[in-house]
């Protein structure tokens, strides 16, 4: 252990708290900002010993993404732009809360299970969101990384889908792009303008659109990115930061569970706008209509849209790949059919999470993935991405083939693979709405969504819901499928099903229907079936206190409004009374 002593002497400096544990989730660790420097500290040494055994560099991301500005966090990022491979999440849990004095025995733990040669270099990247707790906390990173010897390189304020592909433009020695920040701009916003030349005439109402920055990072790389696009994207930009909160009533996360515009922003009747999250790797479109309703152009439908415009070049350049398209349970039927049966693309379902998502998009020659929240990229897989390009180049190729596959090819470059990026993924969606002369309405009238509802039932031991079939069907415990399979068949295009939540003692129950009334009934008759075969805790589910507690989560109303209304009503009344 002599060879550690610098790292155990700085570590002194990083202390973890006593009794304190935390897991390495899909999202890395989340906390509360003062929770996580010993965490930090630790994640930079975990980063070196993923760096030497992998010989690449290893990207550490400080950010809590759409979480509140108080908290924080930090994920790994493997050699191409990926998600830290699965047994390493393991290693991350436990150096994180192995106690000062057994330190030292886990990190040899880990490079003897892991068989590290320490002799070999090691190279980490580091970024950090606008967080007041990111400057410090990143800095823990680097104590981590320096005490095992290993190389840094601090890219500081960067987008978190930025740090990926820098990562992954390292491991490829620049065949993926250059790993700057200014590569970063030139590589997309030049895949941009070259789509956008496809259409031409666009009026500068076209090009307008209004970008909440979700007070984060993404509205400070909004900004510097904007010379690059030549006035071919004419952004508006709230919540740029300079005066409030991150994620506070604004982000793709706050757009999507409220239903409704973040504050801060001003949008006319059916003017284009969208939302990124604290650091711009989801992203969600949205309008409101002549009647002041609002639209919510989701994950589902982005994904929609994406892999729509991408069968139709594919058909075009008689191009035989196989696209597909990956969805999770939560995602809309109406989405699923549409893109089934009438678009007769491969759907695919996988468990919830973007690292599920991820892997199975890359089974397929063209893999899109968007969760509903709007995390989600298009992956193009080595040997489509070798027909296209070899297609680009053969002088044989008529006129439909050579536009059709020039698209294709600039599409590719457009797409930030490594990761769900709300940068990128604006600009794809731009280009592709441009070219194929759609409006925002046009888009959001491809498919209708099924009405649906979302309840938690709480629960003494979430483990006792075991799933199957992509958490679409429950295995135990027994008798409760059956029972949610009798209470689908009474509603019209009807399907429900439950799934245990990964942080609490609470399983969540989604339901559609034909109808608003028979999504809520659906779910609430499914969540009695949870409470009564699952071992519920408290009262029995309330309907109407479920209707107003899934608002949190589905927004159309609030207990808070219920209450306010009530009391009024009260006020009224006893006025009434005082004058008779």
């Amino acid at each position: 252990m002599a060879q550690f002593e610098g790292v155990f002497q700085k570590s002194k400096l990083h202390p973890k708290p006593g009794g304190l544990m935390l897991q390495y989730g899909t999202a890395g660790f989340r906390a509360q900002a003062k929770h996580l420097d010993h965490i930090m500290f630790r994640m930079g040494l975990l980063a070196t010993l993923r760096s030497k055994k992998t010989k690449s560099t290893i990207g550490v991301m400080v950010t809590a993404s759409h979480n509140p500005e108080e908290d924080n966090g930090v994920k790994l990022i493997d050699p191409m732009g990926e998600m830290v491979a699965a047994s390493w999440e393991d290693h991350a849990t436990q150096l994180a809360n192995a106690e000062q004095e057994s330190l030292l025995t886990e990190l040899e733990n880990i490079i003897e299970k892991e068989t590290i040669d320490m002799n070999e270099p090691a190279s980490v990247y580091i970024g950090k969101d606008t967080r007041p707790s990111s400057g410090s906390l990143s800095q823990a990173v680097v104590d981590g990384v320096s005490s095992l010897g290993g190389k840094f390189h601090d890219y500081g304020l960067v987008t978190t889908p930025q740090l990926h592909y820098m990562v992954c433009c390292r491991n490829t020695n620049g065949c993926y792009g250059s790993a700057t920040v200014e590569g970063y701009y030139q590589k997309l916003s030049h895949a941009f303008l070259q789509l956008t030349q496809n259409a031409p005439n666009r009026t500068d109402d076209q090009k307008r659109l209004v970008v909440d920055g979700a007070n984060g990072i993404g509205a400070l790389k909004m900004r510097e990115m904007e010379a690059f696009l030549r006035s071919e994207l004419q952004v508006v930009l709230s919540n740029d930061g300079s005066r409030g909160k991150l994620n506070h009533l604004c982000g793709a996360d706050h757009v999507k569970v409220q239903q409704k515009p973040p504050e801060g922003l001003t949008m006319g009747a059916g003017e284009r706008c969208c939302s990124f999250d604290g650091d711009a790797d989801r992203i969600v479109y949205y309008y409101t209509d002549s009647d002041g309703r609002f639209h919510l152009q989701d994950g589902d439908k982005i994904g929609t849209l994406i892999s729509t415009y991408l069968k139709e070049l594919l058909t075009q350049a008689g191009l035989d790949l196989q696209i597909a398209v990956v969805q999770t349970a939560y995602a809309n039927g109406s989405s699923t059919r549409y893109l089934e049966d009438v678009m007769k693309v491969t759907v695919c379902c996988t468990k919830t999470g973007v690292k599920h998502l991820h892997h199975a998009a890359q089974q397929y020659d063209i893999g899109v993935y968007f969760e509903a929240n709007g995390h989600g990229t298009v992956l193009f897989s080595k040997a489509a991405q070798k027909q296209i390009l070899e297609l680009v180049k053969d002088p044989n190729a008529n006129d439909e083939k050579k536009r059709a596959v020039k698209l294709l090819d600039n599409t590719i470059n457009l797409i930030n693979q490594t990761v769900g990026d709300a940068i990128s993924d604006m600009l794809v969606i731009e280009a592709v709405l441009a070219i194929r002369g759609m409006s925002v309405q046009d888009w959001d009238a491809i498919y209708t969504d099924l009405p649906n509802r979302q309840f938690k039932v709480k629960v003494s031991d979430r483990c006792v819901i075991d799933t199957t079939d992509a958490e679409r069907r429950a295995v135990t415990p027994v008798g409760l499928q059956e029972a949610i399979d009798s209470l689908v068949k009474k509603y019209k295009q009807a399907r429900a099903f439950v799934r245990p939540s990964g942080t609490e003692d609470v399983v969540r129950v989604y339901a559609e229907a034909d109808t608003q009334k028979g999504a809520d009934s659906l779910a609430h008759e499914v969540s009695l079936a949870v409470y009564r075969l699952a071992g519920g805790v408290g009262d029995e589910p309330n309907w109407f206190d479920n209707i107003n507690g899934s608002f949190e989560e589905t927004t159309m109303k609030s207990k808070w409004v219920f209450l306010f209304v009530s009391i009024h009503i009260i006020i009224i009344f006893v006025r009434c009374l005082l004058n008779l």
